[in-house]
């Protein structure tokens, strides 16, 4: 059986939604397991036992949250050169744009030799105060179910053999 590792990190709970929506879809696919893991709690044993994996972050700051800059930090030596190969997408909470969080996990993505497998979905809450930005987010339905179908396609590939 393969395993689908879903990595997030969320403060006000949108990318929770995000990655909860992909995971639910994730498992829905027979022959895959599905571990869904804050980033705080993932090490990198739990990246070397996976054979695929998604990493959702919100944008802080124009960047990657902390805590997923920390889960990298704390993995990526371990796991450089011993995870070549392997699919991989992105999603993001954004409060404006969202492309430079993403840009930061794809470089370190080029770095592990991952190989990107579908588009990023990157959703736009347009949080551009204090207190917008710090307030607990709700994902609409739509973009939710964007976020299931990467979640189920990178399931599926993976149990089909495809990636």
């Amino acid at each position: 059986m393969k395993t689908l590792l879903i990595v997030y990190h969320t403060m006000t709970g949108g990318t929770q939604q995000m990655a909860e929506a992909a995971a639910a879809a994730a498992r829905e696919q027979a022959g895959v397991a599905v571990k869904l893991q804050r980033a705080d709690a993932t090490q990198p044993e739990d990246v070397l036992a996976a054979d695929g994996y998604l990493f959702a972050t919100p944008e802080n700051l124009a960047a990657m949250s902390g805590l997923m800059k920390d889960f990298f930090d704390r993995s990526y030596y371990a796991a450089l050169d011993r995870v070549n190969g392997r699919p991989y997408a992105v999603m993001i909470c954004a409060g404006s744009d969202g492309q430079n969080a993403l840009r930061q996990i794809d470089r370190i993505a080029t770095g592990w030799r991952l190989k990107a497998v579908a588009q990023s979905v990157i959703v736009c809450t347009h949080a551009q105060t204090p207190e917008r930005i710090l307030a607990p987010k709700t994902i609409g339905a739509d973009d939710l179910e964007r976020c299931a179908e990467l979640g189920a396609g990178l399931a599926a590939g993976l149990a089909l053999g495809v990636f």
